[in-house]
């Protein structure tokens, strides 16, 4: 397992699945482990993945200062993997809240940045949160799946701060909820660091009229990849997620949920990778 030395002193990890040219690979969670992302349903088969886990992470180092779990202080994380890994640019593809630290390095280094793939990517770094009222209406779509009567109180009730976040309301977030789901889900437990996650987001991390303003002069390519069953972001936030970025290729996969790559794994690679691949 390969590993290199933050800016800080801390000890992070990455990992490297698949053959081909490398694509770098930054997790949601917030502040989970990169394991659930698996091969990013087949990814590997044409793209070296270089899968990083965040500080307090995985195998990586739990830093001497809980503070700098905060997204923007993981910026230089994400450039001290670029260095060591000795690329002058990189394309860089990042999952739900990894979305935002991705958006954050693509704001401060857009020199570095090749190709950015945002993937069910939650725009809190550009000011367009996901409200409670978009994760409700986009959960009542799927009124007539099986499970819905027993998972629709207990996500409303999560949502609303009546209620815990808990196993009960996870079908909402796949597009489909099947053995390979459930396994999934059952990972997750021993992945997220709680702590770091609650940091993640804390005050001062996102300046979005900073960020909006800087990224006005993105020179790479940009993707915006949506779900169409995702209640968070849901495919009306990603479009104006793209709308942002100067280009930027915005894409819904059908049926997807928020871990599109297990719902359509062929789906997924082929358009992601028509993406990665487009002159």
């Amino acid at each position: 397992m390969p590993t290199f030395t933050a800016r800080d002193g801390t000890e992070l990890a990455y990992h490297l699945r698949g053959e081909g040219d490398p694509l770098v690979v930054l997790p949601g969670g917030a502040m989970r482990a990169s394991a659930y992302l698996g091969d990013l349903g087949g990814l590997t088969t044409h793209r070296r993945l270089i899968l990083l886990d965040l500080r307090g992470t995985g195998d990586s180092a739990i830093p001497a200062d809980p503070a700098t779990y905060r997204c923007d202080r993981q910026v230089d994380d994400v450039e001290a993997l670029r260095a060591h890994l000795g690329l002058e640019r990189m394309d860089l593809l990042a999952h739900s809240a990894g979305g935002n630290l991705a958006l954050l390095y693509a704001a401060r280094h857009p020199e570095r940045v090749s190709r950015l793939a945002l993937i069910t990517a939650t725009p809190w770094a550009v000011g367009l949160p996901v409200t409670v009222e978009d994760r409700l209406s986009a959960a009542r779509i799927r009124a007539d799946e099986p499970w819905f009567e027993e998972a629709y109180p207990a996500f409303e009730a999560a949502w609303t701060g009546r209620g815990p976040f808990d196993d009960a309301m996870m079908p909402f977030f796949y597009g489909r909820w099947d053995d390979t789901a459930r396994a999934h889900m059952a990972a997750e437990e021993d992945q997220t660091n709680e702590e770091a996650s609650a940091l993640y987001g804390s005050t001062g991390a996102y300046d979005p009229p900073a960020t909006r303003a800087a990224l006005t002069g993105l020179p790479a390519p940009a993707l915006v990849f949506a779900g169409e069953l995702d209640t968070g972001p849901t495919p009306d936030l990603a479009r104006r997620t793209a709308e942002l970025l100067p280009g930027a290729r915005f894409t819904v996969q059908p049926g997807g949920g928020h871990f599109p790559w297990l719902d359509d794994p062929e789906w997924f690679v082929r358009h992601v990778m028509a993406f990665l691949t487009e002159p």
